[in-house]
């Protein structure tokens, strides 16, 4: 499967245990009254208009680089991504609300076992979702996905405390137990929706790799012995594609021919090592100073040994 399909695979996944999962839930709060389930299916109905936003992400950031956008449209997936965290956080604020009034103003669940129940099925919906959003995400990257994975994985941790919510609640008679744990459950979804945030923004801010990809990088550049040097290097990744430019110091007697095959025997080593990055190398001499006299600095790991 291409990368575009398993993204748009992932998102229908989604989309579809959402559904699921919103009905089950629905009727489940009804028959309990916990503030513990009606967050968690505030939460599930959030998910689903979530995961429409990611198929769209996904889908736009799969279409090819055009006149208009010529390097492609993977911030799509980010953008995607932080209407989803905006989502979550709306989600955790109304939760906390529900939780503060029913802490103060008191109230009761009812039908622990069809709540635990309900509970368990979307646990193992869930489990389900993320097994297939882990294997799309190795496989491409996609930020959109990877947001989506950050929110269902707190969907496990917001099913177990519905558990224990209606289970210390009606059978060890703490009342205050289901709004204390639909409070801990919309801290959580913040914390979610902060960590997933931070990570959409890098992209549409054009962070640099972490240092360890870079350096692995530099390392397959180090091992072509007709590299001289490499200074300038720039890395971003957006959506599911990644772009690297630098400069590569070479023998100043090549000639421009010699110089083109040599950036395209880098451009296939770099290809067989990091598949799928858009490379863009400006040749130079050996000892180039720039405008103000200073030798470029040579990133390039020593070679020797």
């Amino acid at each position: 499967m291409t990368k575009a399909s398993l993204t748009r695979s992932a998102a229908y996944a989604s989309i579809a245990t959402a559904l699921f999962l919103v009905g089950l839930k629905l009727w489940a709060s009804w028959q309990t009254g916990s503030t513990a389930m009606l967050g968690s299916l505030a939460d599930t109905t959030l998910d689903l208009i979530a995961s429409l936003a990611t198929l769209l992400g996904v889908w736009i950031a799969s279409h090819p680089a055009d006149e208009n956008h010529r390097f492609g449209h993977g911030k799509a997936e980010a953008l995607a991504a932080i209407f989803q965290v905006m989502l979550i956080t709306l989600s955790a604020g109304g939760i906390a609300l529900r939780a503060v009034t029913r802490l103060v103003e008191g109230g009761e669940t009812a039908a622990a076992n069809e709540g635990i129940a309900v509970s368990l099925i979307a646990i193992a919906a869930t489990f389900a979702l993320l097994a297939w959003q882990r294997h799309v995400i190795r496989k491409t990257g996609s930020v959109a996905i990877k947001t989506d994975h950050v929110h269902y994985q707190s969907d496990i941790l917001l099913n177990l405390s519905v558990i224990a919510a209606l289970v210390i609640d009606q059978h060890l008679g703490f009342g205050a137990a289901d709004p204390l744990f639909g409070l801990g459950i919309a801290l959580w979804l913040a914390w979610g929706a902060w960590r997933a945030g931070g990570e959409a923004m890098d992209h549409l801010m054009d962070r640099e790799w972490p240092d360890e990809r870079r350096d692995e990088f530099l390392a397959v550049l180090a091992r072509h012995p007709d590299i001289r040097g490499v200074h300038d290097l720039r890395t971003r990744t957006s959506g599911a594609d990644d772009f690297v430019q630098f400069h590569m110091a070479v023998d100043p007697q090549l000639t421009v021919l010699e110089a083109h095959a040599l950036m395209d025997e880098v451009e296939e080593r770099i290809a067989r090592e990091f598949p799928g990055v858009e490379v863009l190398i400006h040749p130079d001499p050996e000892g180039l100073v720039n405008e103000e006299g200073v030798a470029a600095e040579e990133l390039l790991p020593d070679r020797a040994g």
